[in-house]
C-alpha cells in the first residue's frame, strides 16, 4: 500500500521563497553565492534516491547531506558528504542508500559555514503488492513563452508519487528566435542571449531556467525521472548531427553533443554514469509496473528520412515521387530510433516484466509513437497571410497524407520499421504496454497496433508552455482541428490541439488512467485549470476503454 504523506508535512516545506512572484531568470544569476538553485531528487529505487543541490563559493566546498522521515528533522541522520566543485559548476549530488521502500523522506544539504539548503521531499519506490501509484508527466517547457504554471499546479498536489520529464526541459535558441520577440512574455528572460553552443552557454541556460520558482518547487517536493529530447542539445538532433547544428560556425557535432550531455547530467537529478551505449534505465514499482526510460536522440537514432530531398526537382511528378519515397527510403529497415542494443534491452525487459507477474509495462520516451497524418482540410487552416514556406509545407503535407505519409518525420512516424519492431516485441511479451510521450506540444491518445492487432496504448502529453497546433491554425476552432486529425488517423482516439499543461497517470492493478490537465493561461502566474480530460485502458485490453 502506497504511503500518503500528511499534507501538513508537505506545507512544512514552506511557501517557496520566490513562489509569489516572477523574477526574471537571467537577473538572478550574477554574483549569487550559497545554495543558489534549491534542491532536487531523482532516480529512486526501493532503498535509495539521488539528491541534488548547487552551492557556490570561492572554492570547492564539502557539504553534508541530512535525511529524515519528519519535516522538522527531529529524527535526522547524516547520510554523507559530497563536494560542490567549481569544475562541475558547483553542483553536488549524492545517492542516499539504506532507505526503506515506499517511504517519504525529507532532506537538506548543510554547508561548511552552517548554511542550510531548502528542505526537499522525496520518496522511495514500493516493493511487493502495490494498489496504486501516480505519475506526473511533463515535456516542452520553453521559459520565454510563458509561466511554468503546470509545474506549480502539480507541486500543490499531494497525490503524485513520481514526476517523469520526457524532454525539452529547456530550449537552445537565442533571444527572439523561438519565441519571436513579439511572442515572448515580458520578464521571462533567458541567458545567454544567444544560442547555447559552448560549455558556458549550456550551463548558463540551465542556471537561468532553474531560477524559475515553479520549476524549483516541483523539484523540491517530488522526485523526478528524466531523459533529454532534442532541445537539450539542439533542434531535431540525431546520432550524427542535427537540423540546428551548423558545423562550419558551431564546431564539431561530437564535441557539442558531449558538452550538452555533460551539462544535463550536472544540472539534472540524474546519475553521472551512462556510457554512450547504455543511457537507458528501468524502475520497478513493486508488482504494479515496470517503468522503462529510453534514450532516442543521440545514441541510436539514425538521420531521418528527408521528404524535401525526395521531392527536389520533381516538378509535376510530385505524387509519383511521394509514392516512391513511401515505398523506398521511408521503409528503410536500417533506420532506427533506439539502436539494436537498446531495442533488444527493451524487448527483453518487457518479457522479464511479464514473466515476473508485473501488471503494466510503461515506456516513458520522447516522441509521439502513434501514426499522425495531416488532414486534407489543413489546406484551409493556414492563413493566406502566413509565410510562403508555411503554406508550402501544409500543401506538401496534405499531398503526402493522401499517399499514407505522416506529418512529422522527426517522430516515430519517420522510423516505421523500427516502430513495428518495438510494438511486435511488446506483442511477443504479451505486455500491457503504456507509452508515455512528449515533444509534439499537443495531447493525444492512441491505440497502438501492428498488422497482427493491438499492441498497447499511448498517452501523448501536451507541453508546459511551447505552442502547439493552435499557433499555426489561428482563426480555426481548435475543436475543428482536433476532430479532423482524429478522423484522419485510425489509431488516434482523442486529441487536444489547444491547451498547455501536463498529464497525470494513475496506475492500479485493474486499470491505468491518464488525465490531461489544461491550464487556463500561461501568460500570467496562475494555477487555475480550464478543464481536464481522461482516458482509461483496462489491464489485458491493450486498447483504450472508450473514445471521447
Amino acid at each position: 500500500m502506497t504511503f500518503e504523506i500528511d499534507r501538513r508535512q508537505l506545507m512544512a516545506l514552506g511557501a517557496f521563497g520566490l513562489g509569489a512572484g516572477s523574477v526574471p531568470a537571467a537577473a538572478t544569476l550574477a554574483g549569487k553565492t550559497g545554495f543558489t538553485h534549491g534542491v532536487a531528487s531523482g532516480e529512486p529505487s526501493q532503498n535509495s534516491v539521488l539528491l541534488w543541490t548547487r552551492f557556490v563559493s570561492s572554492a570547492d566546498s564539502r557539504v553534508t547531506v541530512e535525511i529524515a522521515r519528519s519535516a522538522d528533522f527531529s529524527d535526522a541522520r547524516m547520510a554523507g558528504e559530497v563536494t560542490a566543485s567549481a569544475s562541475r559548476d558547483h553542483i553536488a549530488k549524492y545517492v542516499v542508500s539504506d532507505l526503506d521502500p515506499d517511504q517519504w523522506y525529507f532532506y537538506r544539504f548543510v554547508a561548511p559555514d552552517g548554511q542550510k539548503s531548502l528542505t526537499g521531499r522525496t520518496r522511495t519506490l514500493p516493493e511487493g503488492p502495490v494498489g496504486k501509484f501516480a505519475l506526473g508527466v511533463f515535456s516542452c517547457s520553453n521559459l520565454p513563452f510563458g509561466h511554468f504554471n503546470a509545474y506549480a499546479h502539480a507541486a500543490q498536489r499531494n497525490d503524485l508519487d513520481l514526476i517523469i520529464h520526457t524532454g525539452d526541459y529547456l530550449y537552445e535558441y537565442g533571444v527572439g528566435t523561438y519565441p519571436s520577440a513579439k511572442d515572448a512574455l515580458p520578464g521571462r528572460m533567458i541567458a545567454p542571449d544567444h544560442e547555447m553552443v559552448q560549455l558556458a552557454d549550456y550551463r548558463l541556460r540551465y542556471a537561468a531556467y532553474r531560477s524559475d520558482p515553479d520549476l524549483q518547487r516541483i523539484h523540491q517536493v517530488l522526485p523526478m525521472v528524466a531523459m533529454w529530447d532534442d532541445h537539450e542539445f539542439t533542434n531535431d538532433a540525431y546520432r550524427d548531427g542535427a537540423q540546428n547544428h551548423q558545423a562550419e560556425t558551431e564546431g564539431d557535432w561530437e564535441v557539442r553533443k558531449r558538452v550538452a550531455e555533460q551539462v544535463y547530467r550536472e544540472w539534472m537529478p540524474v546519475s553521472d554514469s551512462g556510457t554512450a551505449s547504455e543511457r537507458w534505465s528501468k524502475y520497478e514499482i513493486g508488482d504494479l509496473a515496470t517503468l522503462f526510460l529510453t534514450e532516442s536522440r543521440i545514441g541510436g537514432r539514425s538521420k531521418p528520412a528527408e521528404l524535401e530531398a525526395a521531392l527536389k526537382g520533381q516538378g509535376a511528378n510530385v505524387e509519383a515521387a511521394l509514392k516512391a519515397f513511401r515505398d523506398g527510403e521511408w521503409q528503410d529497415p536500417e533506420r532506427t530510433m533506439l539502436g539494436a542494443v537498446q531495442q533488444q534491452w527493451l524487448a527483453s525487459g518487457m518479457q522479464s516484466s511479464r514473466k515476473a507477474g508485473t501488471k503494466w509495462q510503461v515506456l516513458a520516451q520522447q516522441c509521439v509513437m502513434g501514426e499522425l497524418k495531416l488532414p486534407q482540410e489543413s489546406r484551409d487552416w493556414v492563413s493566406k497571410d502566413a509565410p510562403a514556406i508555411a503554406q508550402a509545407r501544409v500543401a506538401v503535407g496534405a499531398l503526402a497524407s493522401k499517399v499514407g505519409l505522416p506529418i512529422n518525420f522527426d517522430s516515430w512516424d519517420g522510423y516505421p520499421v523500427a516502430r513495428d519492431r518495438l510494438l511486435r516485441g511488446a506483442q511477443e511479451a504479451d505486455a500491457d504496454l503504456i507509452v508515455l510521450s512528449g515533444d509534439s506540444h499537443n495531447g493525444w491518445a492512441f491505440n497502438l497496433e501492428t498488422a497482427d492487432g493491438p499492441a498497447g496504448v499511448e498517452f501523448g502529453g501536451h507541453s508546459v508552455t511551447s505552442p502547439g497546433f493552435e499557433a499555426y491554425t489561428q482563426g480555426v476552432k481548435p475543436a475543428t482541428v482536433a476532430k479532423a486529425v482524429v478522423e484522419t488517423n485510425d489509431q488516434l482516439q482523442w486529441a487536444d490541439t489547444e491547451h498547455r499543461g501536463y498529464m497525470s497517470v494513475a496506475l492500479t492493478p485493474e486499470k491505468a488512467t491518464s488525465t490531461w490537465h489544461f491550464l487556463d493561461t500561461i501568460r500570467a502566474k496562475s494555477t487555475r485549470m480550464a478543464s481536464s480530460v481522461s482516458q482509461t485502458v483496462l489491464r489485458g485490453a491493450k486498447t483504450l476503454e472508450t473514445g471521447i
